[in-house]
């Protein structure tokens, strides 16, 4: 059986857990986004004592890879690559985009008519642009992850034909946009016991990463507005 840690401090609330194969058997969060950096070290280390466990029992640690928060990012992949060099263990991604469209597939209560066909994931990247991809109902990429502005022609090609599933903080802004009855909207969050699944499966097909060159799937670059003097 396979003891994985599983880092998550790309979005709004972030969390640590640690499973048994798929299955949580502790778990900590934290509700505060600019504090991920000071929370993650010593949430692993509560994690830890709880579970009585100690850091040389894990068998790898998986990270939630992006996109999201740029900051949330670097600080939890740098914090796995860390433990993953200190203690000789595999590093696994989980992207964000895929996570989202999991959970949508297999958690969401929808009341809604027609059942919907394809899943789009949201994350909000501010003003009207958001970070999405496509998925099929089997989970399978039909549009790559990209950077998309949103106006009444995003997804028009899918939307006009079939039932979409929209969904993530970023899709909010969609829905006064997209006109068609085929749009379809839901409340879909994630959680640790979502990871624990897809971080297990990763660990099962043993899908590493590289640990000197594996860094945050960010999609589009990060930069920062220069003052002016």
């Amino acid at each position: 059986m396979a003891l994985i840690l599983n880092i998550d401090t790309c979005s709004d609330e972030a969390f640590v857990c640690l499973a048994l194969d798929d299955k949580v058997i502790a778990t900590e969060t934290n509700p505060e986004q600019k504090n991920h950096a000071a929370f993650l070290q010593p949430a692993i280390q509560r994690l830890m004592h709880h579970a009585k466990k100690s850091l040389a029992d894990i068998d790898a640690i998986a990270v939630v890879s992006g996109p999201g928060s740029y900051t949330g990012l670097r600080v939890g992949l740098a914090s796995a690559k860390g433990l993953c060099y200190a203690l000789n263990k595999p590093l696994v991604f989980v992207n964000t985009l895929y996570i989202m469209a999991y959970a949508a597939k297999n958690h969401a209560t929808l009341n809604t008519h027609p059942k919907p066909q394809l899943f789009c994931p949201m994350v909000d990247a501010r003003r009207m642009e958001v970070f999405t991809c496509l998925y099929n109902d089997q989970l399978e990429l039909k549009e790559p992850p990209q950077a998309m502005i949103l106006n009444e022609l995003s997804f028009i090609e899918y939307v006009d034909n079939q039932a979409v599933l929209f969904f993530g903080n970023g899709s909010e802004k969609f829905k006064p946009v997209v006109k068609s009855s085929n749009a379809l909207f839901a409340n879909v969050i994630y959680t640790a016991g979502d990871m624990a699944v897809l971080s297990h499966e990763a660990f099962e097909g043993k899908k590493f990463q590289d640990l000197a060159y594996s860094v945050p799937e960010y999609i589009k670059d990060f930069f920062v507005l220069q003052k002016k003097h």
